[in-house]
This record gives structure tokens, sequence and C-alpha cells, in this order.
């Protein structure tokens, strides 16, 4: 590991790091050092992409704690990764899976929008929201069923899950398939995750550009009241990895990367109007000083560009 090439502050890091492994920070960069082949692997999934912060600040941290929480207990294990849209969580996900593998460790990412109500029930469900969006804030998922296959996994070991395309539909998503799985760690991600309910004066108060209207205030309120029912989903998850940017602006940007690229691969993704609607939903729908209330164990925020300025404890 390069210290140079860090520009995080260590001393919060080294307490995150001693807080998942019980290592002192140079006991686990010696340990991951000897891990070549991980090491390797990261550097070609990621290709021009990959970056030394992300490796050091947020995988291996990430798998570490999977690697501490397979050694110390035999409980099914719910890890929570809450990242707004463009973060890079799913490819995060992707690449946590295949390296807990070669830890011998079946780790299955999941995330939240798997979970979205089917077709017509989504249509009911969200009708009439004043930013025209086919899914995506609180009250667009099938809850009951969240928690229904997360407490038969921690009783059974049987992951079974519904799989949600995004690209279907030109580009308003559906559930294409059902997914059997039996990891022994499950993490859950989402872009609200672990958000909750706030004081009524909050959700008309805030500095949104343009400023909010009626209709997304009165729309905001109910969202609030549907914030509520993911309660007993947030009380299965054990921990919370928390990735957020230092201005929540930066968001629009990176969702529209991500949708530019879905389009190019898959011929299918949000675009012009689409987009606009999806972004301004993001940045209304929640008021976004909720994001500062989660009750993250683990916080990695990011600057514009992406790169980590701090890794740490949110205690």
């Amino acid at each position: 590991m390069n210290l140079d090439k860090i520009k995080f502050p260590i001393n919060n890091y080294e307490k995150l790091i001693n807080d998942i492994s019980g290592l002192k920070l140079d006991e686990w960069i010696n340990f991951w050092e000897k891990e070549r082949e991980i090491l390797s692997y990261v550097s070609e999934y990621y290709r021009e992409n990959y970056r030394d912060d992300w490796l050091w600040g947020v995988i291996l941290p990430i798998l570490s704690d999977i690697y501490t929480l397979k050694k110390s207990t035999k409980k099914r294990i719910v890890i929570g990764l809450s990242a707004l849209p463009g973060t890079g969580k799913t490819t995060l996900g992707l690449l946590i899976e295949r390296l807990s593998l070669k830890m011998d460790i079946k780790t299955s990412v999941v995330s939240m929008d798997d979970f979205y109500l089917p077709f017509k029930e989504m249509n009911m469900a969200i009708k009439d929201n004043p930013w025209n969006v086919s899914r995506g804030f609180p009250g667009s998922h099938s809850i009951s069923l969240i928690e229904e296959r997360i407490l038969e996994w921690k009783n059974t070991g049987r992951f079974n899950y519904p799989v949600f395309d995004k690209s279907l539909r030109n580009g308003l998503g559906d559930r294409s398939c059902w997914k059997i799985d039996f990891p022994e760690i499950l993490i859950l991600e989402g872009w609200f995750l672990g958000v909750n309910q706030i004081s009524s004066q909050m959700i008309s108060s805030e500095n949104v550009k343009p400023p909010l209207h009626t209709r997304e205030i009165e729309y905001r309120s109910k969202i609030q009241k549907n914030l509520n029912e993911y309660l007993k989903i947030w009380q299965l998850i054990e921990k919370i990895w928390q990735i957020r940017p230092k201005n929540f602006s930066y968001m629009d940007q990176w969702k529209s990367n991500q949708e530019n690229e879905m389009l190019r691969i898959k011929g299918n993704a949000l675009v012009d109007n689409q987009l606009t609607n999806f972004l301004r939903m993001l940045n209304c729908s929640i008021p976004q000083k909720s994001f500062n209330e989660i009750n993250s164990k683990y916080m990695i925020l990011l600057n514009k560009n992406r790169e980590l300025i701090s890794v740490s404890l949110n205690i």
C-alpha cells in the first residue's frame, strides 16, 4: 500500500480498520499485501477505472468486515450498503461477491431495486407522483416480500428473490426472473437504505433548485409515511456502510453517466425527460438532510470525482 496515493486522513481510517479487524493498520496492510490474487483481481476488474483509494478505503475494508463476521459468529448476518445512485455500488457489489468466494465465503449482494413492485402494482402505488417517474422512491418496493425473504434466509439459509432489470420496458424496468441463492453473508444495498422519517418541518423547508412546488411538498409527506414501513427492514440489518458525496448535487452527474453507460451496453435506459424527471425525484422525494441522519456504522465520503476524502467510524 502506497500511503502517498491515499488522500483521506489516516487517523480516522486507522480506527475503522481496528474496529472491523482488531488489527493495527500496519498489520492489516501486511495481511492484504500477501493476498496477491485478490489485489490482482481488483486491478483487472476495474482496469482503467482502478483506484488505490477505493481498493484500500472501500473494497478491502468491506471484505475484512465480511471475513471477521464469518469467523466470529455462526449467525447469518445482513450488512447494509447505503449509497446514492451512480456511486458505483452495483459494480462494487459484484466485485465483493467474487472476492468473498476467493476467501471461501459465499456473500450475496442484493439490491432493494430487485424488490420493486411488479408492473401493475407499481403503477397503482406511485400514480400521480409529481415527477412522473416509474419507480425509485419509498413506497415502490414490496416491503413484506423483503422482510419475508430475509427472515426465511436467516432461518433456513435459502434466499429466494426476484431480479429487477432496469432496461426492460424501454428503461422503465420490470422483474425479469427469480433467483435462489445460499449465502453465508447477505449485503442489502439501496440509495435510501437506512433513511428514517424526519420532522414535518423539514419536509417543506429545504432549499432545492428549482424550489419545491406544492405537489412535491404534499407528496413528500406521503413518502415520509411510506418510510415508516421500511423500519422493519432496517431493523434486520446488523450494520450499515454508507458511501456519501460531500455535496448531494454530485449525484446528478454520476446518475447521468450511469444511464448513458446502460444505454450504450443494453440499448435501453432513462433518457431526456425520463432522466430529468428521475433526477428531480432523487433530489426532492426525500429531504437531503435525512441522509446525514442514517444510523451507519462506517462512513465513506466522496468528492465530485468519486475520490475518497474520508473513511471513518460514524460515531
